[in-house]
């Protein structure tokens, strides 16, 4: 039986997953140099995201790749552990996934750390362990490793790395994962994972069984909007990044902030019930807010 494309070529496949993410990852409008080397970024986020919410390629290829024995190559943990053994080769040595080979060329030619991606692997880590959390404290904890690096790895790239665009950008990075979260509360639900704050569900008067109605009452509606606010705010926050940067960076970075404003009118339209599906922003949304993030307003 000849072997599927995806099954065959796990780099692929993980790289074509690019196209349907929420947000740019290196759109076409960016020089070259800068493209290549966040695709190679994005090909690491991404295996590490598909490791920890079990979405591999079938057939094993990445577990194999990575040295685990076919006995464990379902165990997520044992995957991050092997992850993160052949990333610190990217430092210092020859690693073994061609995700990450792809990598070790954008580390040294932009000084890249391991931090970052040591982050994400613990985000993932943290998901096989974690799937309630108590307080808005520990879910801002939790986007420190899970959404942060992302950014700051956005501005190591592309050389414009400074303490108060690193602050900025976490709090940008921080507002799109509880975003991401808000869209998905029925999807995460279904891998028993909750990232709406516990104190903040009790204070609603929200039970884990109404997060898997067909449709949001008047209580889960409240909560989701009270969690966009916030969300809201850490944009507003972060946004005076976009106007510290200049030329196509400053593009892309108003995109981020575009993407999130939308996702968040989008659920403001669908008067907060995110329960039947995520809702999406239309392209003339985004294009809309991206053109009040260029001229500082929104």
């Amino acid at each position: 039986m000849t072997p599927t494309p995806t099954a065959r070529d796990p780099e692929r496949a993980t790289l074509d997953k690019a196209a349907g993410e929420n947000f740019p990852v290196a759109p076409f409008f960016l020089p070259r140099a800068w493209r290549t080397d966040l695709m190679a970024v994005y090909g690491f986020a991404r295996l590490v995201d598909d490791i920890g919410d079990g979405d591999l390629a079938p057939g094993g290829a990445d577990a194999r790749l990575l040295g685990v024995p076919a006995d464990r190559a379902e165990d997520r943990l044992v995957l991050l552990d092997a992850l993160e053994a052949d990333l610190r080769q990217v430092f210092d040595g020859t690693p073994r996934h061609p995700l990450l080979r792809r990598l070790q060329p954008t580390v040294r030619r932009r000084s890249l750390t391991p931090g970052p991606f040591l982050g994400l692997i613990a985000a993932n880590r943290q998901d096989q362990l974690v799937t309630r959390y108590e307080t808005y404290e520990d879910l801002l904890a939790y986007c420190e490793l899970s959404a942060n690096p992302v950014g700051r790895l956005v501005l190591a790239v592309t050389g414009t790395s400074t303490p108060e665009r690193i602050r900025r950008s976490d709090a940008i990075c921080t507002a799109l994962q509880i975003v991401e979260h808000l869209q998905d509360v029925k999807e995460d639900l279904g891998r028993d994972r909750i990232y709406l704050p516990a104190a903040d569900m009790k204070r609603f008067h929200v039970q884990e069984a109404d997060l898997a109605a067909p449709t949001a009452g008047a209580s889960v509606r409240a909560l989701i909007a009270h969690e966009a606010e916030r969300a809201h705010a850490l944009l507003d926050e972060g946004a005076p990044l976009v106007g510290s940067v200049h030329g196509r960076l400053k593009l892309l970075l108003a995109g981020f902030v575009a993407g999130g404003r939308a996702a968040l009118r989008a659920i403001a339209a669908a008067d907060y019930d995110v329960l039947p599906g995520p809702p999406r922003p239309g392209r003339v949304r985004l294009l809309r807010e991206a053109g009040l993030t260029l001229r500082g307003e929104g």
